[in-house]
């Protein structure tokens, strides 16, 4: 008898299975569960094994904070020191004649030690030796007595009265070195004329 009926599935095979091999039936239950956990934990060591055997690097970036802002340089020394006349003084008894003393206070407002390198006024005529002598340090917010020592080496180059006249003082601070000129006052310009007209009384060459 011929025909054409149903197809009859083959040895090894179902009906309707359109895989042919579908492998072995899959654990349902607590023990699906188990099965899932232990394949994931598969993966996970078969990846890194995978990674480590081809030399590759895994990366964890971390965000990154801004970095701070550079420290403001210290201020140049003669924006915080202050040179103010005290008042005149007797002349040391081992200075040479025609010498005098006339005495300031040297302050330090804020930022790093300052060091005085030396100290001159403007008159040729005039010679200056401090106690302390330069170079000395003098730190933020306290002051310095500085007794001034002035020989009159020749009375021709100094004048008779002084109008206005200044201090050289040499500073040098963590961020500089300058020489700055101080003016003292009206009371530093009388006592320094006279001074200088006492020491140079009969005008002598």
């Amino acid at each position: 008898m011929s025909g054409v009926g149903p197809v009859e599935p083959g040895e090894g095979t179902r009906a309707g299975d359109d895989d042919p091999d579908p492998g072995p039936p899959r654990p349902r239950g607590r023990l699906a569960l188990l099965y899932g956990r232990h394949r994931r934990t598969l993966l996970t060591a078969t990846t890194a094994a995978a990674l480590l055997a081809g030399g590759g690097y895994l990366y964890v970036t971390r965000p990154q904070s801004p970095a701070p802002p550079p420290p403001s340089p210290p201020p140049y020394p003669s924006q915080v020191v202050d040179v103010s006349y005290l008042d005149a003084e007797p002349a040391p008894r081992d200075a040479p004649p025609r010498s005098f003393r006339l005495s300031v206070v040297l302050s330090v407002q804020s930022g790093p030690p300052v060091t005085v390198t030396g100290i001159a006024q403007p008159y040729a005529g005039l010679s200056v030796i401090s106690s302390p002598r330069p170079p000395f340090r003098t730190k933020a917010g306290s002051a310095r007595k500085i007794d001034i020592t002035m020989h009159v080496t020749e009375c021709g180059k100094v004048p008779e009265n002084a109008g206005l006249p200044f201090l050289d003082v040499t500073l040098r601070n963590a961020r500089a070195i300058e020489a700055h000129s101080y003016i003292l006052g009206s009371r530093y310009a009388h006592d320094l004329s006279a001074a200088l007209h006492v020491a140079c009384g009969n005008r002598s060459r």
